[in-house]
């Protein structure tokens, strides 16, 4: 759900077109032939089209903290994070990156690698901090207007998300978030993961507002083989509404474009049999079409009304004509391939037999053997092969629409014993940044309209439930100074942008010098 702005020389102008719109959306409430290593090891920005988009991403609650400065309303996640158990370590976002106070600091970071593009998301509890049932807050206009500033100061394009996960805790509170259609609200940019969204809050009912019921979990409410397709009808609208006002009022001013950002697996088939090669097949349309076949085609994908039949809302023909064609370009956040596994003729576990999962198991194992290497989210493996897959699956079945890679990027695997010259020597993140831009070049060389490519993320943040210990930054961040630390894979992006050439060879890079903190522990507890 992001809005690319071509912004040109008059940048006060263009500013004070990105906060009108942000204030009008937001108030316009509506109710109802080398080897792959060569490839890898030679990967540099000048082989990619000219104009093509290189950053980083993040998300408000993430990074930002000051919940309650300048009158910043309460947020979902504000509440849901200070719930006992809720979050690994009990953690929460009250002060995250401390990026409201430093974001300056932080934009000479982008501004010091190169990066051309810079994706965050602007926090409607600071905007509108009782949702609908309040005034718009100049304050936390205010500080948006200044990230925006400084970006286009350095030459770093504003790629803006308005829902990014956190709602106004009184909006979830009154109406229950994503699964009352009063909140299809018309705003500037669109939604961020919106399958990811109603899978996790009201399939799993581990985010907020945590509604799910067995054999999915175990909530105080919910209904998690109905509730996951009101939300997702409900976000899909609201989606259509924005880009229709969008089109409307803005676009030809501003000469932007406006998408939406969906979460994307690619699956390979778990046995050799034609009943998991349709298991593939299934789990990829329950995905990613799931969000985009009603924005291209006006309809949701003929996988899911196989399935689904009836239970699947429908669009009225007016809601057809409304969300046919709502989308400039599509965002995908990609992390890693799993397999899938058909559950159609036989029972599985957690839900995979019940039809709103499509009859599909999904793991990264097979007879024990991870499909790639793990990292430090158990359903996140390294399979770079599956960039260029899932980017051929998006060009064949969307006539090649224009895509943006909205987040790609690596965390760790746990160690109960990492060491901050561990955390910085990060090696791996190199490797699995170098890997998946080869696959994605592949892609591009095979005709696939990519335009941009940003890396989650520019710091360590606060990662959802997983707390501060899932790190997926360039920067590491000190929980106790708030100290931005470079990786050593800033060296590598700093060297990959500016097309110098460098390697992540250790003769090439180097081992940074990091003093006193090579050996001493982090001191956080590992679960």
């Amino acid at each position: 759900m992001s809005v690319i702005s071509n912004h040109t020389n008059n940048m006060k102008m263009v500013d004070k077109q990105l906060i009108s719109v942000v204030i009008i959306l937001l108030c316009c409430v509506h109710f109802h032939v080398q080897s792959s290593h060569d490839v890898e090891d030679g990967i540099s920005r000048s082989q990619f089209p000219e104009g093509f988009l290189f950053g980083t991403s993040s998300s408000s609650y993430q990074i930002e903290g000051a919940p309650f400065e300048d009158g910043k309303g309460l947020s979902n996640w504000d509440v849901f994070s200070h719930t006992p158990g809720k979050i690994n370590n009990d953690e929460n976002g009250d002060i995250a990156d401390d990026h409201y106070h430093r974001y300056l600091e932080d934009i000479e970071l982008m501004s010091s690698l190169g990066v051309n593009v810079y994706r965050f998301s602007i926090s409607w509890s600071r905007i509108l901090p009782r949702g609908i049932y309040g005034d718009i807050n100049p304050r936390g206009i205010m500080i948006y207007n200044k990230i925006i500033d400084n970006l286009l100061l350095r030459g770093i394009e504003p790629f803006v998300t308005i829902h990014h996960s956190d709602l106004p805790h009184e909006l979830e509170e009154r109406y229950g978030g994503w699964i009352s259609p009063l909140i299809q609200v018309k705003y500037w940019t669109t939604i961020n993961e919106p399958n990811l969204v109603v899978e996790s809050a009201y399939m799993r009912g581990i985010h907020p507002p945590g509604h799910c019921s067995p054999p999915f979990g175990n909530c105080y409410t919910g209904n998690s083989d109905v509730e996951p397709l009101i939300a997702m009808h409900n976000m899909l609208l609201s989606h259509a509404k924005a880009v229709k006002l969008y089109r409307k009022h803005f676009q030809a001013k501003q000469g932007g474009s406006i998408g939406i950002v969906a979460h994307a697996f690619m699956y390979e088939p778990l046995r050799d049999e034609e009943c998991d090669r349709q298991a593939v097949n299934r789990t990829l349309a329950f995905g990613l079409p799931w969000v985009i076949d009603p924005l291209v085609f006006g309809e949701y994908p003929a996988e899911m009304h196989s399935i689904l039949g009836s239970q699947l809302p429908r669009f009225s023909l007016r809601e057809n004509n409304l969300i046919k064609g709502s989308l400039d370009f599509i965002g995908i956040n990609h992390y890693g391939t799993l397999y899938a596994k058909d559950c159609s003729l036989s029972a599985c576990p957690f839900g995979a037999d019940h039809p709103i999962s499509g009859f599909v198991e999904t793991t990264g194992t097979r007879d024990g053997i991870p499909i790639g290497d793990q990292t430090g989210m158990l359903e996140l493996f390294v399979v770079p092969k599956g960039m260029e897959k899932i980017v051929d699956y998006i060009k064949i079945r969307y006539h090649n629409m224009p895509v943006y890679i909205t987040e790609n990027g690596y965390s760790s695997p746990l160690k109960a014993d990492v060491t901050m010259h561990d955390l910085l020597q990060d090696f791996k993140r190199i490797d699995y940044h170098k890997a998946y831009l080869a696959a994605l070049l592949r892609a591009i060389r095979k005709g696939a309209d990519v335009r941009g490519y940003m890396i989650w993320s520019l710091l360590d943040n606060f990662e959802w439930t997983h707390g501060y210990e899932t790190r997926f930054g360039l920067y590491y961040v000190d929980r106790h100074t708030l100290e931005r630390i470079p990786k050593l894979s800033v060296q590598w992006f700093s060297s990959f942008l500016n097309n110098t050439g460098h390697t992540n060879k250790r003769e090439n890079l180097g081992e940074q010098h990091l003093g006193s903190k090579n050996v001493r522990n982090v001191g956080f507890n590992f679960i």
